[in-house]
């Protein structure tokens, strides 16, 4: 009987898929051998590692890496929990860690919660039920709650950027309260004397501890703390918008403004230009953070300046460590901030020069 043109058709071969037995006899060595080379159970010689290597790649050989992870107890990833991904600081400390992760041989996954005590819950459970090897934590707030539960179940956690009071574990801060101070210190070097300060939500550290260097600056220089001039935001631009607008209004507005972060004073320089100001020349905006798009606005911003990719970096480092060893004493890495000076400052009420011909 002929065949049919689909019969005549011929099936594709099916490439046999390479066992650790075959990698063990391409490489004469034994599967137990092959085995401590793949998961690094144990010390192999270096003749023995390559020619491991080399057959594994001669046959296509690719671990199983679901039954590497059952037999190791480690899944090679992290999770990394920040709360507000649209944040610039905290998607360059996220690059950090990522990158950090990465060469450490570990992937990252990454969880935003909007600033969510609930939210922040939840994905600390999807985490671990996930299995991560350990979680770098950008707390959302003050609650010790989620840091405390996952110190229970022993998975080993890196906190980034927020000093969780009471608890005991691996922190990356920066010092906050000396970047506080340098901008205001520069404010009051170019002869300012009524600064409005644009502060961060009251729940997390960072905030409070830049208001503490704001408050330290105008202290030194026998300058009364106004609460006028305080004006809570939340470290979006909206938030540094409306603050702003409020300052300019008072009978007596300030002539320089320090945001406790650039989304912020962002948000000041639009809502200046709204009100017909110069800046530097009618007003000073100083920012936090550095991050890329504040040497890009117009003017660009003086900023106090963090290591935001080391921060991240450093966190991976210490929390891969941390895996390795879950109970090595804790370590506390506090990063140093400097002033970053760009065209968003100067002497108040600087008149501008008359044009050349």
């Amino acid at each position: 009987m002929p065949q049919t043109v689909a019969q005549s058709i011929a099936r594709p071969r099916r490439c046999p898929i390479a066992t650790i037995r075959d990698v063990a006899e391409r490489a004469n060595v034994s599967t137990t051998t092959v085995s401590h080379v793949i998961n690094g159970t144990r010390r192999v010689s270096e003749d023995l590692r390559l020619r491991v290597h080399q057959a594994m790649q001669e046959l296509g050989y690719r671990p199983n890496i679901l039954a590497r992870s059952l037999r190791v107890k480690r899944t090679h990833t992290i999770g990394l929990v920040i709360p507000d991904s649209a944040n610039p600081f905290f998607a360059e400390t996220a690059r950090g860690m990522e990158d950090a992760s990465f060469e450490l041989g570990f992937s990252t996954i990454l969880c935003n919660t909007d600033g969510d005590l609930e939210k922040e819950l939840t994905y600390t459970e999807v985490l671990s039920e996930k299995q991560v090897d350990g979680i770098v934590f950008v707390a959302a707030g003050m609650s010790t709650e989620h840091v405390r539960a996952l110190q229970a179940r022993r998975i080993p956690l890196v906190v980034v950027d927020r000093d969780v009071p009471g608890v005991q574990a691996d922190m990356v801060l920066t010092d906050n309260e000396r970047g506080g101070w340098l901008a205001t210190r520069h404010l009051l070097d170019l002869n300012h004397r009524r600064i409005g300060c644009i502060t961060g939500p009251s729940e997390v550290t960072p905030s409070a501890e830049r208001c503490a260097g704001y408050r330290r600056a105008l202290r030194e220089a026998d300058i009364p703390f106004d609460e006028q001039l305080a004006v809570r935001g939340d470290f979006r631009y909206e938030s540094g918008y409306q603050a702003t607008r409020w300052l300019l209004a008072l009978p007596d507005p300030p002539t320089a403004i320090f945001a406790n972060n650039d989304m912020m004073a962002i948000g000041a320089i639009r809502a200046a230009a709204e009100h017909g100001l110069h800046i530097p020349t009618q007003l000073s905006i100083v920012g936090f953070d550095d991050v890329e798009l504040a040497s890009y606005v117009v003017p660009p911003l003086t900023t106090v300046s963090q290591p935001k990719y080391q921060m991240g970096a450093t966190a991976a480092k210490l929390l891969v460590e941390r895996i390795h060893d879950y109970d090595a004493p804790t370590r506390r890495v506090l990063l140093r901030t400097e002033l970053a000076v760009r065209d968003s400052t100067a002497p108040p009420h600087r008149e501008a020069s008359a044009p050349t011909e």
